[in-house]
Order: C-alpha cells, then structure tokens, then sequence
C-alpha cells in the first residue's frame, strides 16, 4: 500500500508565539512558555524558530530540531469534548495549528513549504507536565499519549516568512521514511519493533534526541540477545 501523502489544500489555520511566564501545577511554579497568543503576521522563521517566541526550559523545548510545533486542528474537537471545556487558540502550545496534516499521513523527514519558508518533520512531540498543568488535569499528558494525537516538530531547512492561511505545500518524501503515528507507536506502545526502530533510524532526519533515545533501546535489545545466546561466560552457547 502506498503512504498517504497530506491533502493538496493543507494549510496553516493559525499561528501562535509566547513567551516564558509562570504557570503553576502541584503547588510549584515553574517558568513555561505553553500559552501562546496568535498573531496575523507575517512572521519571520528562522532555524532558531519564530520571532517573538521563546522556550523556558531549552533542554527540552527549542533548538533547531524543534523549531516550530505543530499541531493538527483536526483533533481540537475531541478535546473540547474530553476535557468539557472550550477550547483557547492554541491549546497545545503549538506554534502552527494545521488543518490536513494528521500524524497518520505526515512523515519523518517530510519537507513542506509554508509561505516562504522550507521546513521538514523531525519527530513527534511528547508532551509534557506542561501541558497538564495548563489543564490542571494530571492524565492530560498521558491520554495525548495514548491517542497518538500528539502533533510534531519542524526544523527550518530555508528561512523565511510565514502567515495564517499559508498553504502547506509537500516538497520531498523519502519513500522509506516512517510516519508520525508509526513513530509514535514504536515509541510508547510496541516497544520492541525493531524493524521500525531500525528504520527510523537509517532516516538522516530524525532529531538528536529520539535518536539518541532509540539507539539505546536497540542496543538493549541486541544486547539482551548476545547474552542470551554468549551466557554469562560468552563462550557462544546458549545458557
């Protein structure tokens, strides 16, 4: 079966920036950057993100492989209803909130043009506390978890200017290259999918920090098996 490719009409419904203020979630404030306000634009993209956007905490947000997150406009209506409540604009902390670009038919190291900037997927995202405490609801993280509804970060491969109602037009697919939602499962639910693992990893695009990530768990998994098969002595007889 062929992958499915996003919608010819994909496009940007709106664009969200922020800066870091406090927000406060089991009796501790800490610094975040999650509520986020939409601007009309232009707004200028570079490889470090979007002007007048920032992150609080660098180590987990931000950098070049996270640059722009995204997040599809197709799932808000699920939520409204989950979590009973109107929904804000961005209501993921989401730079971009998209409509035709689902998890399912966007891909690691897909490369979109967006106004006139040049962009390409570089992982999931994984949620954080953040996103809980912005709910106050402590199984926020985990349940975005579970649906796969997770959205994903973009690299900026061409600076430029982006705005709302920008198309979203694909550029380059690599025709071995893993989806959102594949990565996603091989992530949080079928761990030991080595197939998956090994070829996400054989992508050049995939970010720093899920490489890193899932390197280590494939060398547990060869390692468990060498043991396995060495013994404790490595004399090459199984145990």
């Amino acid at each position: 079966m062929q992958p499915v490719s996003p919608g010819p009409r994909a496009h940007l419904q709106g664009l969200q920036v922020g800066l870091p203020k406090p927000l406060r979630y089991g009796g501790q404030t800490v610094l975040s950057a999650f509520i986020k306000k939409p601007v009309r634009g232009p707004v200028f993209l570079s490889e470090n993100g979007l002007s007048g956007d920032e992150q609080a905490d660098l180590k987990a947000h931000g950098g070049p492989d996270k640059a722009v997150c995204v997040y599809p406009g197709e799932h808000l209506p699920y939520w409204q209803v989950r979590l009973g409540r109107n929904l804000p604009p961005a209501p993921f902390g989401e730079n971009f909130t998209t409509f035709g670009l689902l998890e399912q038919t966007v891909h690691i190291g897909d490369i979109f043009r967006v106004g006139s900037a040049r962009v390409q997927v570089s992982q999931p995202r994984q949620p954080c506390f953040k996103l809980s405490a912005s709910y106050q609801e402590p199984k926020l993280a985990l349940w975005v978890q579970e649906t796969g509804y997770t959205g994903f970060y973009l690299r900026c491969l061409e600076p430029g200017w982006v705005s709302p109602g920008d198309l979203i037009t694909l550029l380059e697919r690599d025709p071995q290259s893993v989806s959102v939602a594949e990565a996603n499962r091989v992530m949080h639910h079928d761990k030991n999918d080595l197939a998956v693992i090994e070829q996400l990893l054989r992508g050049l695009s995939l970010s720093k920090s899920w490489r890193a990530t899932l390197e280590k768990r494939l060398a547990g998994c060869f390692g468990s098996d060498k043991e396995r098969l060495e013994g404790p002595g490595g004399s090459g007889e199984p145990r």
